[in-house]
Formats: C-alpha cells, sequence, structure tokens
C-alpha cells in the first residue's frame, strides 16, 4: 500500500466549509488534503443564501467578486391565493453603509458557490482529490495514521490533524466517537427539486402556494440559469413522487395551476428537519465542522454559513499552532464556535416552525439571521478584563470604514485585513510609538502595523503604514475617544483593546496565539 509524506492537516468533504478551510490553509503555506467520497462536485441549490458577514469571510479568502457575479438579489415573495399574487418581502432589506458594505443575503445555488471556492483553490496549486474515501483513522501522540481509497486503489496516509468537513453522516465523527445530539422529524418531509418550468412563472418572486395544514408549494429563481428550486411541503403519510410524471402532478394538483410543466430536472432530494449538535468540536488531533458539527433547518440560511465561519475560525489557529503557539489555541475552537452553532440552531428551529403560516412575525428574516451580530464575548480570547471602546468589545466583529492612505487614495479597513495575517491599529501618535515598539514572532501570522490619525501628519518616526480618517467614519464606527491600541485576528475579530499600559497587556494576548515570546 503506498504512502506519502505527513500533511499538516487532512481535510475530509469538499464542500463549502471544507473547501474554505482549504483556502485558507493553502495561502498560509500550509500542507494538506482534501478528499470528497463522491466522484463529482454536489450539483444542487441546496443552501442558497449567503449572509452577509459569509460574504465579508469571502471578501478575506479572495472570492467575493466571483460569488456575487454568480449570484443576485433575494426577489420578494409573490404569495398566490386563487388568482391573486401579493407580494412580501420576507427577508429584511440592509442599508449599505462604511461599516457594512454588504447589508443584504445573496441568493447563490450551492453548486456555484462550490465551483467558485473550488476555482479559487486551485490558483493556489491544489485541487479537490474527488472519488477519495476515508475508510478509518487512528491517532497517536503526534497524529493520525488515514486509510484511504482512491481511484488508484488503496493509500495510507499520516496527517497532524484531520478535519470532518463530511456533513451531517459524518465519517470523521463517528470514527471518533462524538456524540451528535438532537433529533430527526421522520414525519416532516419535504421534496426539493431544481428544474426548469414551462407555464409563464415569473422569475420576479419567489412563489409560494399556501396549503392546508402547513402544506404549501414554493419556487424559487436562481440566478443566472432558467432553474428555480422547488419546494413541496409533503404530508406525514405521504409517498413523495420520484418521477418527472409524479412531480408535475403533484406541483398541479397543490397549486391549482395546469400551465405548468417542470422539466429538465437538475437535482432532486427529500430534506428532513434535523437539529443536530455535536458534543465536541475537538477531540485530540480530531476536528470537526460544518454539518458534521451541527445541522440546522433550512430555515434563515444558517448551516453553510455557520459552517464556513468555522472554517474561518478553525484555519488560522491551526497555522499559528503547527508554527509553535500553544495548544491551547486549538482549544478556543470549540469554546468561540459551538456557542455560535447552538444559537443558531435555536433560531433556525424557530423560523422553520413558522413555514407554511407565511406570518410576517415569525417568519421574517432579519438581523440576527445575517450573522454581524455574532460575537465571542466571553470567551477564552475575549477577557473580561480588557478595556473597551465607546461602541466594540473584545469578542467583536472588527467593522469596516472608510480612510485616505498617505498618498490621498481612499482605502476601505476591509482592505488592510484581506489576507492571513494579523492587524494592529494605532490611534493616536503616543500610541503608534507603542506599537511601535511591539515585537512580534517570525513564525506564523505576520502583522500589519497602521497608524490612523483623523488629519495627514508629517510623523514619520514611526515604522508603520499610515492612513487618515478626514469623515470620523473610523473614529465613530469604533467608538475611540482617546489614543487606543487594537488588535484584530485573521478571522475579523477584535483581540484586544488597551488604552493603558497598552505595551504589556498587548503583548501578554500575543503570546497566546503566537508562536513563544516575540523576537
Amino acid at each position: 500500500m503506498p504512502t506519502t509524506p505527513t500533511i499538516d492537516v487532512l481535510i475530509v468533504g469538499a464542500g463549502p466549509t471544507g473547501t474554505a478551510l482549504a483556502i485558507d490553509l493553502a495561502r498560509r503555506g500550509l500542507s494538506f488534503r482534501l478528499i470528497d467520497k463522491e466522484p463529482t462536485a454536489f450539483g444542487g441549490s441546496r443552501a442558497k443564501g449567503i449572509q452577509p458577514r459569509t460574504l465579508e469571510v469571502f471578501d478575506g479568502l479572495g472570492v467575493l467578486l466571483d460569488v456575487l457575479n454568480r449570484g443576485g438579489p433575494y426577489p420578494k415573495m409573490g404569495i398566490h391565493r386563487g388568482p391573486l399574487t401579493s407580494p412580501w418581502r420576507m427577508i429584511e432589506k440592509g442599508n449599505p453603509g462604511p461599516d457594512v458594505p454588504h447589508p443584504d443575503t445573496l441568493l447563490i445555488p450551492q453548486n456555484s458557490t462550490i465551483r467558485v471556492l473550488h476555482e479559487r483553490l486551485g490558483t493556489f496549486g491544489a485541487q479537490v482529490e474527488l472519488g477519495t474515501e476515508l475508510i478509518e483513522f487512528a491517532t497517536d501522540a503526534t497524529g493520525i495514521t488515514a486509510q484511504l481509497s482512491t481511484s488508484r486503489g488503496a493509500e495510507e496516509l499520516t496527517a497532524r490533524y484531520i478535519v470532518g468537513a463530511d456533513g451531517g453522516s459524518s465519517r470523521v465523527r463517528k470514527m471518533a466517537g462524538i456524540k451528535f445530539e438532537g433529533t430527526t422529524d421522520e414525519a416532516d418531509r419535504m421534496l426539493i427539486v431544481d428544474a426548469a418550468v414551462d407555464g409563464d412563472l415569473s422569475r420576479n418572486y419567489w412563489h409560494v402556494w399556501p396549503g392546508a395544514r402547513g402544506r404549501f408549494v414554493g419556487a424559487c429563481p436562481l440566478p443566472h440559469s432558467e432553474l428555480f428550486q422547488w419546494m413541496i411541503r409533503l404530508a406525514p403519510d405521504e409517498n413523495p413522487p420520484s418521477t418527472a410524471a409524479e412531480i408535475n402532478e403533484k406541483v398541479r394538483s397543490l397549486t391549482g395551476n395546469k400551465k405548468l410543466f417542470l422539466r429538465d430536472i437538475n437535482w432532486q432530494s427529500i430534506f428532513r428537519p434535523n437539529i443536530r449538535l455535536a458534543e465536541n468540536y475537538r477531540r485530540g488531533r480530531v476536528f470537526l465542522a460544518g454539518d458534521a458539527a451541527h445541522v440546522h433547518t433550512p430555515a434563515g440560511a444558517q448551516g453553510l454559513n455557520t459552517g464556513v465561519g468555522d472554517a474561518y475560525n478553525l484555519g488560522w489557529k491551526l497555522g499559528q499552532v503547527l508554527a509553535g503557539a500553544p495548544d491551547a489555541l486549538l482549544d478556543t475552537y470549540e469554546t468561540e464556535r459551538r456557542p455560535i452553532a447552538a444559537h443558531v440552531l435555536g433560531l433556525s428551529t424557530k423560523k422553520f416552525a413558522a413555514i407554511g403560516t407565511l406570518d410576517p412575525k415569525s417568519a421574517r428574516r432579519g438581523k440576527d439571521e445575517k450573522q454581524l451580530l455574532l460575537t465571542y464575548h466571553g470567551g477564552p480570547l475575549a477577557s473580561p478584563t480588557t478595556e473597551q471602546t465607546n461602541t466594540l468589545r473584545t469578542g467583536d466583529r472588527a467593522p469596516d470604514a472608510q480612510l485616505v492612505t498617505a498618498d490621498g487614495a481612499p482605502i476601505r479597513l476591509f482592505d488592510v485585513y484581506r489576507g492571513p495575517h494579523f492587524t494592529a491599529i494605532a490611534y493616536g501618535s503616543k500610541i503608534a510609538a507603542v506599537l511601535d515598539e511591539l515585537q512580534w514572532p517570525t513564525g506564523g501570522a505576520h502583522l500589519k502595523r497602521l497608524h490612523i490619525t483623523q488629519r495627514p501628519t508629517k510623523d514619520d518616526t514611526h515604522n508603520l503604514e499610515s492612513l487618515t480618517d478626514p469623515t470620523g467614519n473610523f473614529t465613530r464606527t469604533y467608538g475611540l475617544t482617546q489614543d487606543t491600541l487594537l488588535l484584530v485576528r485573521p478571522d475579523g475579530y477584535i483581540a484586544h483593546i488597551a488604552t493603558h499600559d497598552a505595551l504589556k497587556t498587548t503583548n501578554t494576548v500575543v503570546n497566546t496565539m503566537t508562536p513563544g515570546p516575540p523576537a
């Protein structure tokens, strides 16, 4: 049986979560393999909503423009009641601003999202190994040994860590013996079908035909295609239609529209509401991410987005520990992300219960679903003893802001954050001197240092990139009233805020997340 040199990370599952993690590891220069047992990439629409926070993550990973180009805005719902169609906006529109450049949920089928991520991975010279299945693995003090089945035959692989991003039926989770607690409602089923339709059905609406006892038919137009995602909620004892003829008969019966004819069925699946959460996200050298760690109802478009958030949290921590940072940093992955999933599970479950009622108060999607308000307050990397500003605490998402370079060119703060590095911001000349003294290890993620002032300064004594905030947008958004040092993690969350004794307190925080003491 052939063997290969030990790699840093084996990622099992090449959906959005696994591929986002692979991209993050690739740009850190880590060695990994991304495998998926399926012979081809997933081809259905399934998770079709990308939330504003995930768009920010995609910006950081360098795929935002491609995702935006292949997606589109969510249309209003068109509620059909007999001959009448009532428009209703289920998803709250946001207002773009300096701090939130992408305020709205993007409609894009999952297969398009996966395609963009796979293409981005290819720019690093890496690729998904389709048709490659994890058979079993064993762990020891130094890593894992995995047995794979590939198109070339059996293979043994060794890695320092393994990440299960292989869905709700995760083999990694089962082999690790991690409990997956929750429920599956076998009586509540929904047929999902991607298909084009004849019959003059407008693509300006997400069509819904309500039925009795919470049953309904829905048809959401998928951007840049002829396809709709059709959703048919089935009765508890009903045999689901499977053939094109049976599906068409069901659609016509429930909609009352005999002119509709579904054709070119691209994908179909039976959905059952799973509500489950893994007991652990880490067990030694084994990690879970995405649906392998948490499965949700589809309401509110939370599952894929939470999984990508998992990957973005885990990637930089793996990179730092592999470079020599304390192993305890990896424990913070579960401590930070599991409460997020528990919260989102509750939210999506509540929204799913409202499906079929179309009650505006309970079914509308708003700020909670957009994931911009999720924080790591109270977590192990957000000590309550650190300082805070008028608007931000340690553990908050670092907002965007509009600034100006030393050459007078406009620049967004997210442009500075983009990449695998940490960012330290000195606001004020006194704190700039402190930041200039801050030493940073040569291993692991590097540190980008900024000095932000309200107006241009001739002070060139500091080895910092200089930006100005002429409109006060950054100052207001970040709630700054005095000289302040902010440390922003690679995943865009605030790691530290300091106004007093800044050098000492920042060094203490740095030592928890970097390879050894600063050099």
